[in-house]
């Protein structure tokens, strides 16, 4: 009995190979397998405290008092060791962000969720601390499930400059072998973030899946300036919109003359200047002395009109920053 063999011979290579790896990059597979350092991708840090600012804006507005909070830590982890560590003294909800087609968990310890309940109920921090180990009332449901769908709001806004998604709750677990996203061993983003209300401390923590941040990786790795990756986009549109409401008085100089003081000072009620422009002659549009515009004079209707014709350059970058708008 004769058996074949796929044997290559020298000088000839096989064609599967080839087809293989025309399928998948491997250096490209050995990165996502691996994951990338949270140091590497920047603007995570930009994100979480774009996340942490605007989340304690929306709670000034449920509760008397807002709480502090801010980014403790952004680490790479695995799933399923960075949830042991809330076992039993958190509570995690699952969002599903719809564009990517994928799930990130947000955790609040029991501590800052009946702090927070506490303190939109009215209360102010004088009574002693809950601290007995026990499930969650409906009322403190329906308000926890309220604190996370806003902390999901303010984190889809934070993402917006990096990329668009809409992030819902889902569902809420006790438990974190429930809360999952993916195998335990995958790796993950873990934000950690402390906070601080009337008095106590709290934590709040955000586990994102390496394979949801794998696609965004190009966006991540951009450094932004500090003005740019600090910005408030709601305050920035507010201020926007009050900006495009201001009046502002414009100036239509037709010519101008230099006279002596001595000139000035003889003029009488009567007297005729004579000027030099003509029709034709190019009338410039000013604001507050600057001027923006060369325009050409008209009339319409028995009023004088002027078209604008060409911008007037600029030296500085104020005037490009307002027409770029």
């Amino acid at each position: 009995m004769q058996y074949e063999s796929d044997v290559i011979e020298p000088g000839t290579y096989d064609d599967s190979e080839e087809d293989n790896g025309a399928k998948f990059d491997l250096p490209q597979r050995l990165l996502d397998a691996a994951g990338i350092g949270v140091d590497r991708l920047p603007m995570l840090h930009v994100v979480f405290d774009r996340m942490a600012r605007q989340y304690i804006d929306i709670l000034r507005q449920m509760a008397a008092s807002a709480p502090y909070i801010a980014v403790q830590s952004v680490r790479n982890d695995r799933i399923g060791d960075a949830l042991d560590v809330y076992e039993d003294k958190a509570i995690i909800a699952v969002l599903h962000a719809q564009e990517w087609d994928a799930r990130i968990l947000l955790g609040f310890d029991k501590q800052f969720i009946f702090s927070m309940v506490e303190l939109l109920l009215g209360g102010d921090g004088e009574e002693e601390p809950f601290i007995e180990d026990r499930a969650l009332t409906s009322v403190e449901q329906r308000l926890a499930h309220k604190m996370f769908t806003e902390a999901a709001q303010a984190m889809a806004s934070a993402f917006e400059a990096i990329a668009d998604v809409t992030l819902k709750v889902e569902r809420l677990e006790t438990r974190t072998e429930f809360a999952q996203t993916g195998r335990r061993s995958n790796q993950c983003v873990v934000c950690q973030m402390a906070a601080e209300l009337i008095g106590r401390e709290g934590e709040i923590f955000i586990v994102i899946p390496q394979s949801v941040l794998n696609p965004l990786r190009q966006n991540l790795t951009q450094v932004l300036s500090g003005e740019v990756a600090g910005r408030d986009t709601r305050w920035t549109k507010q201020f926007q919109h009050e900006i495009q409401k201001t009046e502002v008085k414009l100036t239509a100089v037709l010519e101008e003359q230099r006279l002596t003081l001595d000139e000035v000072a003889q003029f009488e009620v009567g007297l005729v200047l004579e000027l030099n422009a003509t029709p034709k002659t190019p009338v410039r549009l000013e604001c507050n002395r600057q001027p923006l515009f060369n325009c050409k004079l008209g009339q319409v209707a028995g009023s004088y009109t002027v078209r604008i014709d060409e911008l007037i350059q600029q030296d500085g970058d104020l005037l490009d920053d307002i027409i770029s708008n």
